[in-house]
């Protein structure tokens, strides 16, 4: 009897271990590379940061990995230690060598435990914080080589710490694709480099051409853009300062201060703002006094304050901002100078949905390359900008010249022609006074016809206040016999959105909460006042949805008198009565009083015997 009990639980158990099984990844099938991912990679949060490589190979500790809920894992928490574990079957074949390769170059410490052949791991440690001479291979990227002598599916552990969020994307390569790969990706950043170079020299020579200091903010910024780059993708690093890890951990946050401060001094400058928008030009100086402030608190207070990227698409919002605004005031140069702050943009913008992890996002050049691709085009539209300055001032030039030939000459044919510049004159004024006869006479027809719709109107409305009388009559003998609140007795018990929005989150609480995205039911709070967010998809729900006052756009606690009287009067009050007592537009108080009266008249049932409280189910929509 106890043998035949003992099977079913064994067959649980393999299945339960079969669902949750870890993904090996076999290193002879891969072509090229493969990017570990979702079920291949798991993951575990180490909120201490005190766990080593024998806890974390226990059974016990084992169990609480969790395969990757996304296509690349991220660590968040900086004082987390984040643990991952990947399979690699290395089978038969040792014809092709291979390594492990860390595309992100800002992961601070990366602690890698190879198995040995006596079953055992061995430390490797990678990461930003350690001098560039100690990496194992000298490239920008964290890499480490596979030993192929150890069969069958071996287990790698991982553990990284990290002051700044990180996207933990593990490849496997196969070594002579990961030659061939980096000298293409060299020689790409080589281009880059060149170009930013290029425009570097471009506009310093338009400097010592016109002597115009914006063309030297716009060379710094160039040098700034160049300094990021080589910060961000680890090339500074490997070539620049490799010995100086504490500068290497700050160097991107120098380099993107340096670039905003002189792309808002070449911004103003260029755009002429101080005189055509001065406002703006106010907005941009405070701004820069505060980003100021902000980067000497980074420097000073604080280094982790730098991975706060995002406030940079303020600056960039307000030159495109600038852009726009001089553009459609004619300065036609200010076209390329929008195209090019567009890319900046659009660049931010998908580092964001990066950073943030919403949505898919293609793991490749496209994701990469995006803000370098989105800068080289800024600087090539601006650069445009620049020429097209150039030869604006070059045509202007041209043409006040030729305005003062064409001037000497017509001095002497000024008085053969006056005669007949008068007769054009007037016989253009004589057209111009038929035509605004036409017109006169047209809109007097117009008149007309709506002195006909405004007596058609004055009888609709004569009726409406017969309506209307007989609606106050009835609704004020309904407050004398219900005894209902007024306005002000009302605003008592609900004084304030705060209180409107706590009865709602208590009146939503008696109902289970379901996402209306996912249908997950577990929640935890939202970034609004009393909303809630799905801990599933991240879907957060207002305070108000779902309920009649969603999209309303008149105050609360007007909404909730405005529910509360009509439901007292049984719909009988009118929207007029309802504008004057609570200083909304009758229109829309003609609009909430028939949309209350609809879902009254559905609720028929729901409101016998409901008592003066009724009111209240009128409010979940």
């Amino acid at each position: 009897m106890k043998t035949i009990l003992v099977f079913p639980f064994l067959f649980l158990l393999v299945l339960f271990n079969t669902l949750h099984a870890q993904d090996a990844i076999s290193a002879d099938s891969i072509i090229k590379q493969h990017i570990f991912s979702y079920k291949e990679i798991q993951v575990l949060e180490d909120a201490t940061g005190k766990l080593g490589i024998s806890d974390i190979t226990s059974q016990n500790n084992n169990l609480h990995f969790s395969s990757s809920k996304t296509f690349v894992p991220k660590a968040t928490h900086r004082q987390s230690t984040y643990w991952y574990k990947i399979k690699i079957n290395n089978g038969k074949e040792n014809s092709n060598s291979f390594l492990l390769e860390f595309y992100d170059q800002t992961i601070d410490n990366i602690h890698l435990y190879a198995p040995t052949k006596n079953g055992g791991y061995q430390l490797h440690n990678f990461g930003a914080r350690l001098n560039f001479k100690e990496r194992e291979l000298h490239h920008k990227n964290f890499t480490f080589n596979l030993d192929r002598n150890l069969k069958g599916i071996q287990t790698y552990y991982i553990a990284i710490k990290t002051e700044q969020p990180a996207a933990v994307m593990i490849v496997l390569k196969k070594t002579n694709w990961f030659i061939q790969y980096g000298l293409r990706e060299y020689m790409l950043l080589g281009l880059l480099y060149g170009m930013i170079l290029v425009f570097c020299l471009y506009n310093l020579v338009m400097f010592f051409a016109v002597r115009q200091k914006q063309y030297l903010y716009y060379v710094v910024y160039n040098l700034s853009i160049g300094l990021y780059e080589v910060s961000s993708n680890g090339t500074g690093f490997q070539y620049l300062w490799p010995s100086y890890p504490n500068w290497n951990e700050v160097a991107y946050g120098v380099a993107i201060y340096l670039a905003v401060t002189f792309s808002m001094l070449f911004t103003r400058e260029f755009l002429h703002l101080k005189q055509k928008l001065p406002v703006l030009d106010k907005i941009i100086i405070y701004y820069l006094v505060l980003r100021t402030a902000f980067f000497l608190c980074c420097i000073f207070v604080n280094n982790h304050l730098f991975v706060y990227k995002f406030i940079e698409i303020i600056p960039v919002t307000l030159a495109l901002y600038a852009g726009v605004y001089i553009y459609r005031k004619g300065y036609y140069p200010a076209r390329f100078f929008v195209a090019g702050y567009s890319f900046i943009l659009l660049g931010i913008i998908i580092r964001i949905i990066k950073v943030l992890n919403v949505g898919k996002m293609p793991f490749g050049p496209i994701n990469f390359y995006s803000l370098s691709f989105c800068l080289i085009m800024e600087m090539l539209f601006v650069t445009f900008a620049i020429g097209d300055n150039i030869r604006l001032l070059k045509k202007k030039k041209e043409k006040a010249q030729r305005r003062i030939i064409r001037e000497l000459e017509s001095k002497q044919e000024l008085k053969d022609k006056l005669n007949t510049e008068l007769e054009q004159i007037v016989a253009r004024r004589t057209k111009e006074v038929l035509e605004k006869s036409e017109i006169i006479e047209a809109q007097n027809q117009e008149l007309v016809l709506q002195a006909e719709e405004i007596r058609q109107m004055n009888e609709l409305l004569s009726l409406d206040n017969t309506q209307l009388k007989k609606n106050i009559t009835e609704v004020t003998e309904a407050r004398v016999m219900s005894k209902m609140m007024s306005f002000e007795e009302f605003t008592r018990i609900y004084p304030d959105n705060e209180t409107c929005f706590r009865f709602l989150s208590e009146l939503k609480d008696k109902n289970s909460f379901s996402c209306k995205k996912c249908k997950n039911t577990s929640h935890y709070a939202g970034h609004q006042p009393y909303s809630k967010r799905c801990t599933s998809c991240d879907y957060e729900e207002s305070v108000i949805n779902g309920t009649i006052f969603q999209n309303s756009r008149i105050p609360l606690n007007k909404a909730f008198y405005m529910v509360y009287i009509t439901y007292a009067t049984k719909g009988k009050i009118s929207s007029y009565k309802l504008s004057e007592m609570l200083d909304i537009r009758q229109a829309t108080c003609w609009a909430n009083l028939n949309k209350i009266k609809g879902l009254m008249a559905e609720r028929k049932q729901e409101f016998k015997n409901a008592g003066q409280d009724g009111w209240n189910k009128l409010v979940l929509a």
